[in-house]
């Protein structure tokens, strides 16, 4: 072909609009993410950017919003026990995989539904 995808650059999801103090204290607060700023032209639209290494979420406000219950980021977690705990800490719901193997991974939603997997590193 010529060329080859060498990564992925980020995953972007979409929220509610005025709910970015959710979304930090979800994405922040519990997954450990740092908000960082988005590029100005970008900032009056809303939504949030969020990052820890070369992990990248966007957070995109859409006005009809509707959650992502099938698509979702699977970010990999060097102890999946440990944030877990801390999702249950935090009241966030964690679900089994489908599979039903807790060492496999697991689901939780963010404040808008969103559903994102948790996958423990090899």
């Amino acid at each position: 072909m010529g060329f080859e995808i060498v990564r992925l650059d980020h995953v972007q999801l979409a929220m509610p609009p005025g709910l970015e103090e959710q979304a930090e204290a979800f994405y922040a607060g519990v997954l450990g993410l740092e908000r960082v700023p988005k590029p100005t032209p970008l900032a009056a639209r809303g939504g949030c950017w969020f990052q820890h290494g070369e992990v990248s979420v966007h957070l995109g406000v859409e006005e009809d919003f509707r959650p992502a219950r099938k698509a979702h980021p699977a970010f990999v977690v060097d102890d999946l026990a440990a944030l877990r705990a801390v999702c249950e800490a935090a009241g966030v719901e964690v679900r089994p995989n489908p599979d039903g193997e807790p060492g496999l991974g697991a689901y939780v939603d963010d404040p808008f539904g969103n559903r994102i997997e948790l996958l423990a590193a090899d």
